[in-house]
C-alpha cells in the first residue's frame, strides 16, 4: 500500500526540521542519548589549566551524568602537555575516559613540531586520538553542533 502525497511530506518536512534544529546532529555514535555535546580546548601549558579543564569535564559528567554528556577534549600547542604520558593528570584521563566515555585528541601539527624539537617524538597517552590540527578538529566538531569551552 502506498503512502499519499501529503503523508510523504509530511514525514519529508519532519526529517527536514529535526536535522536543521540539530536533533540529527552527528555527535558521539558511542553517546546516543547525550543531551550535551561539548569540546574542551587546552592550548595552554600551564599544568592550573590542565587541571581545570579536567575538572571542567568532571564537573559536566556529575551534574548531565555520563550519558547525557558527550564531550572531547582536544589539546593543541602547549596544551599537548596535558596528553603526555608521563603527564601527572594521566590517572585523572584515564578516569574520564572509563567512567564517561570523554574523548582525548591530540593535535598532530603539534606532535610534530614536538618531535622536531626533541629529536623523537614524544610518548603520548594511550587514550590520545591523533587528528591532524587541533583548531580544525575544533571547527568540526562546532560544525556538528558542539559547544566549545576554554577553560
Amino acid at each position: 500500500m502506498s503512502q499519499r502525497p501529503w503523508q510523504l511530506r509530511f514525514w519529508a518536512a519532519l526529517l527536514i526540521g529535526l536535522i536543521c534544529t540539530g536533533a540529527l546532529a552527528a555527535g558521539n555514535p558511542d553517546k546516543p542519548f547525550a543531551e550535551k555535546h561539548v569540546v574542551l580546548q587546552i592550548s595552554d601549558p600551564d599544568p592550573f589549566k590542565q587541571t581545570l579543564v579536567l575538572n571542567v569535564a568532571a564537573n559536566l559528567v556529575k551534574h548531565y551524568g555520563p550519558d547525557k554528556v558527550d564531550i572531547e577534549i582536544v589539546a593543541f600547542g602547549p596544551g599537548l602537555r596535558l596528553l603526555l604520558e608521563e603527564n601527572a593528570n594521566a590517572g585523572r584521563i584515564d578516569n574520564l575516559v572509563d567512567s564517561a566515555s570523554v574523548r582525548f585528541s591530540a593535535c598532530e601539527n603539534t606532535l610534530s613540531k614536538f618531535t622536531q624539537n626533541l629529536g623523537r617524538e614524544p610518548e603520548l597517552n594511550a587514550h590520545a586520538t591523533h587528528v591532524s590540527a587541533g583548531v580544525v578538529r575544533i571547527l568540526d566538531l562546532i560544525d556538528e553542533g558542539y559547544t566549545l569551552i576554554k577553560p
